[in-house]
């Protein structure tokens, strides 16, 4: 007898194509069965939808920052609320695998606004192995793992910036082999964070070409998505050209004023490429502000040497006056080459809880409201938060969101980050918004289509040989929803907001969420590439 058969249901199955009426059988975590309604006459559970409900594979969020979400609060209710089975984490070129004890001490500080700084986490782990090996230990939904180049430059190289010596390309590269084999499924960098964005064309072409041979893909936060997007998307292209590795742009977006109504020129440069074979995807979040650290709008060289060293620069009134220039003035190329304009910066979150006052207030606002300038106020954080504060960052244009979300190679990514105490909605919404604001309430995608860019499409870019899709023999990782009720809840004033329509979600052949409840089962897993194979499982 089967375990579970969703009967008579409507079935989005991932592909694209249209849906069908079946039943849908489960059976030690696996879809045993997929047959015409009510033909399948036996099993332990029967679960009847209501009218409209539709059985799609679980949602697969190509950028995640859950790395110590995941291991902190396993049980991951922002994510897997929202129908998501599977995270790729890793992101942006600064994660905590491989590493030894000094670049740990640095990276727990300088990305404590990505993931936090917990004090009672057992950080024992060193290599990508180690890592996936804890996650192993428990966590709700899936994840996949990329090797940061970030965190490679820092083991290496260091925190300074300089050109990397031929050696130390050769260690970098060591290392990325050796997690490509423990199971990473690609490389991610982080361009416009310290020490990655040290890098130059030739360093990332070395290391791209070991991700090819192996089988993986990069994901490049590139140099920048403001003044200079369209050259910094050429280098990536670039890059997959010349080394032939498999490119997946993520969060790809053209913002700031420069960049308003200009999507259709990136969307033409990814087009050029892929039709000389270039093999290239990418991802967006459906809203238009970005949410990033405070510190990341400092200069690259106000960032050399690590944490300590850029709040010293802070305190030192030379380096000061030539910071203020750069935000101000000049464009800062942690800006993404543009000013700072200070109305758009919302503080999300602070590591400090005295700071908490802050919160939901732009730095224009804090500015007027203590009548100083709002460069004063960016010190002014930066010194007493340690570098820990998190902002939205409100720069996005609807047409650009709307145009590359139906690119070809398109598939949804949140880029959430789940601390602070006003994260951006996305990390509640992503998903939900897609399929409600965007498939039912404007008709930008329909949701057949829309449901194939937020799961098999992914899994085919991971190389997963047994998800994405509801076919017989993959592994059940489902959501249940409503198309008619699919919402985001969450709003930039109270983000933390389970999204409505959302009635089921399984892991593995287990209840994730029960009738819109968490049921506390740690189902998922790390999914590991084969290098071998060139599979993820």
């Amino acid at each position: 007898m089967t375990d579970l058969v969703f009967r008579d249901i409507d079935v989005v199955d991932g592909t694209g194509a249209p849906r069908f009426r079946g039943d849908v059988a489960i059976d030690r975590g696996r879809i045993s069965a997929i047959a015409a309604p009510r033909t399948i006459a036996e099993a332990a559970r029967f679960i009847d939808a209501e009218p409209g409900a539709v059985l799609a594979p679980g949602f697969i969020d190509m950028h995640a920052h859950s790395d110590l979400h995941l291991l902190t609060d396993p049980g991951h209710f922002p994510k897997i609320s929202q129908g998501v089975t599977t995270e790729v984490i890793g992101q942006d070129g600064l994660s905590y695998a491989p590493i030894d004890d000094a670049a740990l001490s640095v990276l727990r500080r300088q990305i404590a606004g990505w993931n936090g700084n917990p004090t009672d986490l057992d950080f024992s782990w060193r290599t990508v192995g180690e890592y996936l090996d804890r996650l192993d230990q428990g966590i709700t939904p899936n994840a996949a793992y990329l090797v940061p180049q970030g965190t490679l430059r820092l083991l290496v190289v260091g925190s300074e910036q300089r050109a990397a010596t031929i050696d130390e390309i050769r260690r970098m590269r060591e290392l990325l082999a050796q997690g490509l084999r423990e199971g990473a499924v690609g490389m991610s960098s982080g361009l416009t964070y310290t020490p990655g964005m040290y890098a130059d064309t030739g360093e990332l072409a070395a290391l791209c070409e070991v991700v090819a041979e192996y089988g993986g893909f990069y994901a490049p936060h590139t140099r920048s998505y403001g003044k200079g997007a369209l050259e910094a998307y050429a280098e990536m292209i670039g890059l997959a050209r010349s080394t032939g590795c498999a490119l997946h742009l993520t969060h790809a977006t053209m913002n700031f004023g420069v960049n308003r109504g200009r999507a259709p020129e990136f969307l033409a440069l990814i087009d050029a490429a892929r039709a000389e074979g270039c093999d290239i995807t990418l991802d967006t979040y459906p809203y238009l502000p970005g949410s990033t650290t405070l510190s990341a709008l400092l200069p690259s060289w106000a960032m050399s040497g690590g944490p300590d060293a850029a709040l010293a620069r802070i305190d030192d009134p030379e380096a000061r006056a030539r910071i203020a220039l750069d935000v101000n003035v000049h464009g800062s190329d942690g800006c993404h080459g543009v000013t700072v304009e200070w109305e758009t910066i919302q503080i999300s979150g602070v590591g400090h809880a005295e700071l908490g006052e802050c919160v939901g207030k732009t730095l224009a606002e804090i500015a007027a409201d203590r009548g100083c300038a709002p460069v004063e106020v960016f010190f002014d954080l930066l010194r007493r938060d340690q570098l820990a504060t998190t902002i939205l960052q409100h720069v996005g244009h609807e047409e650009n969101v709307r145009a590359i979300m139906v690119h070809a190679g398109h598939m949804g990514g949140s880029d959430a980050l789940l601390v602070g105490d006003r994260p951006h909605p996305r990390a509640w919404g992503t998903f939900p918004r897609y399929l409600g604001h965007y498939v039912r309430e404007l008709g930008v995608l329909g949701l057949e289509e829309c449901v194939h860019h937020l799961t098999g499409r992914p899994a085919e870019r991971l190389r997963l040989s047994d998800r994405g899709h509801v076919f017989t023999g993959y592994a059940a990782d489902l959501v249940l929803f409503d198309p008619a009720t699919i919402i985001d809840t969450a709003t930039f004033e109270n983000p933390k907001q389970q999204a409505r329509g959302i009635r089921h979600v399984l892991v593995n052949g287990e209840f994730a969420i029960e009738n819109g409840t968490p049921t506390g089962k740690l189902a998922g897993r790390a999914l590991r590439m084969d290098a071998s194979r060139k599979e993820t499982y």
